[in-house]
């Protein structure tokens, strides 16, 4: 089977799996949202009968004109159609991207749902997807020296913080840093929203001072477990056969360690790349609440304090997208970075 052969049967099984987890998806919120809707209506029917009355525009049989406006907004809201045809519809909608309005804005004045996705997306790149790459560089940094150095003060070191700052909820670090940095010695604003009034330098300027505390939280918290994983990793890619014969042959240690033992290792820390950029994507509920950070754990938080099932199957079918996406990516890469991989090889080969 050959590459593009299996490129194309890899894409085809993450769109069947896509279709029926969007499917599942539909099937389970048209329920939550009909609950929702009929609220909804009811609310709204209210609020038209109040301003009638305020009109003195009383309509001469109230409950034929509350059940005729009911009807009128059940059709509306397609609670008229059977079930099946509302999962389709919601399917439909929600393969294509549409994932209709908010009852209630986010951000300002905005209710389209994609709208405010393409708002939260850029910021949560900019604060979790930064914090991230800087993890995984010092992650793999680290654990490759560690791996160098078994048993030494700093491999012990490195593996005693990781312990630490692994234990430590990422929330809790966050309010210790508001708390000292901020509040107590106020070199970094404790807000995290940036000013929208200012524009060029300034701009840029105010921005990395406001990410600065949530990114190195995000840091300070996560980089040693990914260096005491990397560095488990190349321990036992260390002492392959393949390793000792290059030291053997006088390789020089640094291309033993990055030329060989690294590009060996690379298949399990690429998913992990993979997919820590793409889980970064989907925010933290948690630390974007403590440093009010408008990304897309606040818009998750919004959309479940306030019901929003759109919102929430947008966010949902998005971060399945990405997780798919990041199967196939990973799943692609293994071939070119680890020779011991054929991609669709033969058995008999």
């Amino acid at each position: 089977m050959g590459f593009g052969r299996y490129l194309v049967i890899r894409l085809l099984n993450a769109l069947v799996v896509l279709a029926i987890v969007t499917l599942v998806m539909s099937a389970l919120f048209v329920k939550v949202a009909e609950k929702d809707l009929e609220n909804t209506i009811v609310q709204q029917v209210n609020a038209e009968f109040q301003n009638l009355q305020q009109q003195g525009r009383i309509p001469k049989d109230p409950d034929a004109w509350r059940s005729e406006r009911i009807a009128h907004y059940r059709s509306q809201y397609h609670l008229d159609k059977p079930y099946w045809w509302r999962v389709q519809y919601y399917f439909k909608n929600t393969i294509t991207l549409n994932f209709g309005k908010t009852k209630n804005p986010v951000f300002g004045s905005e209710k389209d749902v994609m709208a405010i996705l393409k708002v939260a997306i850029p910021r949560t790149i900019q604060l979790f997807t930064t914090a991230q790459i800087i993890i995984i560089t010092l992650g793999i940094l680290l654990g490759v020296k560690a791996a160098q150095m078994v048993g030494s003060f700093f491999d012990r070191a490195l593996s005693v913080l990781a312990l630490i700052m692994s234990s430590i909820p990422m929330w809790w670090f966050g309010m210790i840093m508001l708390l000292i940095f901020s509040f107590k010695l106020g070199w970094f604003p404790s807000r995290a929203i940036p000013d929208p009034n200012l524009t060029g330098w300034p701009h840029i300027v105010d921005l990395l001072k406001r990410m600065a505390l949530p990114v190195a939280t995000i840091v300070i918290v996560s980089f040693g477990a990914w260096a005491w994983v990397i560095r488990n990793i190349m321990i036992g890619t260390m002492q392959e056969d393949f390793i000792m014969a290059a030291r053997a042959k006088g390789v020089p240690e640094r291309k033993v360690i990055y030329g060989h033992a690294l590009r060996a290792a690379a298949p399990p820390v690429v998913t992990m790349v993979i997919f820590s950029l793409l889980g970064s994507l989907g925010g933290a509920i948690i630390t974007e609440s403590v440093f009010t950070w408008p990304g897309m754990g606040r818009v998750y938080w919004i959309a479940i304090e306030t019901n929003e099932t759109n919102l929430i199957m947008g966010l949902t079918f998005i971060n399945v997208l990405l997780y798919l996406g990041g199967v196939i990516l990973a799943d692609l890469t293994y071939g070119f970075l680890d020779p011991r991989v054929k991609v669709g090889a033969s058995e008999n080969v």
